[in-house]
């Protein structure tokens, strides 16, 4: 022992030891209410767990229970290990035992199980309000609702939906079941353009108010099939027109590189149309034969195959005035002579129509105006006239006749 004494490392190990002492019991006269405060051992923790499911424990054949959470929240205490440990497996329960209990209201304790001895748990709430009521199941035909109808694309219209299966067996209490107003499924069909084929959906109870009931639903999915119409009709198409050629021109054709057009829309839509025109071309702005590109003016909820413009293509006639061209004699003979009384100029103008590159260089040469002068007697004489031009354009003239005399030819 005396040699320990003497010894320099002992002195200072006793001197530290006595130093920590120290320092513990000085630091727990200070803070007396400390908890957490440790040297050896280790530190309690706390982890709240949210939404720990709440089972029931009770006779499924002939009772069912309202009033049961389907979540609580857990606090856990215990060590850090211990904790996390916990935490991640959770095989422990929260559970409210209903079993030997009748119909009626009663006030129970939620328990728990199987958790570990070196944890303490919290539950919030500890009780809570139950009813039990005796079971009851009914069958009840399944409905469906669309969702987002309005944004079906235009054209095309819901027809026949089924459902399997049609009927579906909701379980609760009976003054849950006397409540039920409807069971159906809801079907979005925004932006589909084909059938729907089995699709599987869950099965959603409510009653009068709206209000979405907790209940048992078997099966709790349910298939459903819906046709996508997209009903058609082939209708004339009509080009429309407004207003008036330029001076000078005339139409001769209007033509489409299509006669009729097949629009799609929602069957009482099509139901009231039986054409579809054109969006109107304004004549005072076309000046030479062509094609140009116009749209249909589609009514709303109408589509077209192909697209909502068409082609239209305008013939148009030019009309040209030649003038001072000479009236001639045709079988007159030899031995006479004719004058042309009226018009006095021995002339006339003719009105010629044909497109721009007909007309270019037409002149009075290529035209003749006549009369027949054959077996007339001498005298006065009122003559029809006959004009002759290219085969290419039409003409006219104001003159039809005119007033002649036929004498007798000097030797």
């Amino acid at each position: 022992m005396d040699k320990w004494f003497k010894s320099k490392w002992f002195v200072r190990a006793l001197s530290l030891a006595f130093a920590i002492s120290l320092y513990i019991f000085v630091s727990v006269e200070e803070n007396p209410a400390q908890e957490d405060l440790r040297f050896f051992g280790s530190s309690t923790e706390t982890e709240t767990l949210t939404d720990v499911p709440v089972d029931i424990k009770v006779d499924d054949d002939n009772y069912v229970v309202s009033g049961v959470p389907e979540t609580i929240n857990a606090t856990l205490e215990g060590s850090k290990s211990a904790l996390t440990k916990a935490v991640r497996q959770r095989n422990f329960t929260v559970f409210v035992d209903l079993r030997g209990l009748g119909e009626g209201e009663h006030t129970v304790d939620i328990e728990y199980e199987n958790v570990p001895s070196d944890l303490t748990i919290y539950i919030e709430p500890k009780t809570i309000d139950v009813t039990v009521e005796e079971r009851a199941s009914q069958e009840f035909s399944v409905s469906v609702d669309y969702l987002n109808e309005d944004k079906l694309p235009d054209g095309y219209e819901l027809g026949d939906v089924s459902v399997d299966p049609g009927t579906v067996t909701v379980t609760s209490s009976k003054t849950v079941i006397e409540q039920i107003a409807i069971v159906k499924v809801f079907i979005d069909v925004g932006g589909i353009d084909q059938a729907i084929t089995n699709r599987e959906v869950p099965v959603n109870v409510y009653d009068s108010q709206g209000n979405e009931l907790r209940v048992n639903v078997e099966p709790e999915n349910v298939k459903v099939s819906v046709d996508v119409d997209n009903p058609s009709k082939t209708v004339p198409l009509s080009v429309e027109t407004t207003g008036d050629l330029p001076e000078g021109l005339e139409m001769d054709n209007l033509s489409t590189d299509t006669n009729e057009v097949t629009i799609y829309a929602k069957k009482a839509i099509l139901a009231d149309i039986d054409t579809i025109k054109t969006e109107p071309i304004d004549l005072s702005k076309v000046e030479e034969s062509g094609t140009m590109e116009v749209k249909m003016d589609l009514p709303d909820g109408v589509k077209v195959s192909g697209g909502s413009k068409v082609n239209v293509k305008v013939d148009l006639n030019e009309t040209k005035l030649i003038e001072d061209i000479s009236i001639d004699t045709e079988n007159l003979p030899s031995d006479q002579s004719l004058t042309i009384i009226e018009p006095e100029t021995g002339t006339a103008a003719v009105q010629v129509s044909g497109t721009q590159q007909s007309l270019a260089d037409l002149t009075k040469s290529d035209f003749e105006i006549v009369v027949d002068a054959d077996g007339l007697e001498e005298g006065e004489h009122v003559l029809p006239v006959s004009i002759r031009g290219p085969e290419n354009v039409t003409y006219t003239s104001e003159l039809t006749e005119v007033t002649v005399e036929i004498s007798e030819s000097e030797a």
